[in-house]
């Protein structure tokens, strides 16, 4: 519901802000403009539509917007379609006006939200090109600006709130096909030289936490973000929006869009004001990056983040500073989203490298500093086979399962793995497959068939520091080691290695049978 109301509200961002399916003429431009609302669950108005010369004038345009819960709608006081003389049409428009989204309230009993923005695009122009088949937009703008100026609902009523989002030297493409039947498809990147981003917001007095104390008052929350070098790609193919309140239909009847997001270096800061007194957190990163897909055999998302690091001061911390830092970090899945005969293919990814934090945190629990405070890796990539049972994009479906299994996993890929922290390091890699006709050998889990080998190495060290440190109590560790005989070999000064295999309905330890 959230994602299809988004995807309403920026589709009348860009209508507003970027005038769609143009061709050779003025008339042609708004023409197909019209069609692209319509279709896309719009209502235009004007107050008049005229011929001046070379340019059609369209002047007084609403725009209204009405589905999936969110009420928006926008004004442009004047919009300019000039003929160039050669096949192309620059599109102007006023260099401001309103924006406003009313969103329906989470619960029955609740009051809606009501957002007011002002868009602010001065210097933007738009030339449209190309022929009835296929039409590029390509835009220019020295700077594109949205501005929330209220916020008005139960829930915000009192809370005072204004924010600005800001575009500089924005370019970009879009390239538009003409619509197969009930399909169209739209291909499109964009470049700009940097993002800013400040909120101020005041909330009066809140109140604390259910179950919590400790003082209330009015509070204040002050933000800055910066972002320089974004770039993005877009293309898809994209139905009315009638098919799209379907989102399992609509993947049958042909959705789809993938995308890509990058951004260079990321500076922000952000303060805190309350009764316990100032909150003062401040960030940096070298590069960000997004990646999406969606269609009707997969949903896929990945994205990260390279040199970053974060301080952070509080009334409630009991030192100056804390800080956090990591060179790299970064997520990713890949699942399928249909009912097929066959398996499909699945992945999924999370790794977070050279992770550090403060001596001030170490020192919490190591005042004497027994552990090494060596940089800290997290790796976990997977991927493997799995056949969905249940359509997950139909809700009905998903309620008609009940509590049976959504899905079947077919094949496991440990691609890598590795842990590593305070002197330890845990890494391993393995491939297995599953029978799923065979659900009694393993009590109720699909019988698996491959091996996953396993090295740790300092892990020996590591608990003997921590049982010193009084972390962990002596008689654990010992039961723990006595596990670890049974699964692992010494092969070298405290490290540990490991080979675990299912075959045969049995599972063994280093060749040793203990199933």
């Amino acid at each position: 519901m959230i994602s299809r109301r988004l995807a309403g509200s920026t589709a009348l961002v860009m209508l507003l802000s970027t005038p769609a399916l143009a061709e050779v003429t003025p008339e042609q431009v708004w023409e197909n403009w019209l069609a692209f609302a319509n279709g896309s669950g719009q209502t235009v108005t004007t107050e008049s539509v005229e011929r001046d010369g070379d340019t059609l004038v369209v002047t007084g345009m609403t725009i209204a917007i009405d589905q999936e819960g969110v009420v928006g709608g926008g004004s442009i006081d004047e919009v300019r379609f000039r003929d160039n003389g050669d096949g192309t049409v620059e599109v102007t428009m006023s260099e401001t006006y309103p924006f406003e989204m009313t969103f329906d309230p989470p619960e029955e009993d609740g009051d809606p939200t009501t957002l007011t923005m002002e868009i602010r695009q001065p210097g933007m122009v738009i030339t449209a090109s190309g022929d009835a088949a296929e039409t590029a937009y390509d835009y220019t703008a020295p700077e594109m600006t949205v501005a929330l100026t209220s916020i008005e609902g139960v829930e915000a009523e009192a809370v005072d709130v204004t924010a600005e989002i800001a575009l500089t030297n924005l370019t970009g493409t879009y390239l538009m096909a003409a619509a197969e039947g009930e399909q169209s498809r739209l291909t499109s990147n964009f470049a700009a030289d940097s993002l800013t981003l400040t909120a101020e917001g005041t909330d009066p007095d809140p109140s604390p936490a259910e179950g919590e104390g400790g003082p209330t008052g009015p509070s204040t929350l002050k933000l800055n973000l910066t972002m320089a070098d974004l770039t993005g790609t877009g293309k898809g193919t994209f139905l009315d929006s009638m098919m799209m309140a379907d989102m399992s239909a609509a993947l049958k009847a042909g959705f789809a869009s993938e995308g890509t997001f990058n951004s260079g270096a990321l500076t922000y800061d952000m303060e805190i004001t309350d009764a316990t007194g100032l909150t003062k957190i401040t960030g940096a990163g070298e590069s960000n990056t997004l990646v999406f897909a969606m269609d009707a055999t997969k949903l896929a998302y990945s994205g990260g983040a390279t040199g970053f690091s974060m301080a952070m001061s509080a009334p409630t911390i009991p030192f100056p500073e804390m800080k956090l830092a990591y060179q790299e970090a970064s997520f990713g899945f890949l699942m399928p989203v249909s009912v097929t005969e066959e398996p499909q293919d699945f992945s999924f990814l999370t790794r977070i490298v050279d992770l550090t934090v403060s001596d001030e945190i170490w020192a919490m629990f190591d005042p004497t500093n027994q552990l090494p405070r060596d940089p800290a890796t997290l790796v976990i990539d997977t991927k493997g086979k799995a056949k969905l049972l249940v359509d997950i994009m139909d809700p009905a479906a998903v309620e008609a399962a009940g509590e049976a299994p959504p899905a079947e996993l077919h094949a496991l890929d440990i691609t890598a793995l590795q842990a590593k922290i305070a002197g330890a390091e845990l890494t391993g890699n393995g491939a297995l497959t599953f029978d799923n006709s065979d659900l009694v050998t393993y009590g109720g889990m699909p019988a698996p068939t491959g091996k996953v080998d396993l090295k740790l190495v300092g892990g020996n060290t590591l608990m003997d520091k921590l049982v010193a440190m009084g972390l962990l109590p002596e008689d654990q560790v010992m039961g723990f080691r006595m596990m670890l005989s049974m699964f692992a070999n010494a092969t070298g000064e405290d490290e540990l290695t490991s080979t675990l295999e299912f075959k045969d309905g049995g599972f063994f330890a280093n060749g040793q049978q203990l199933q």
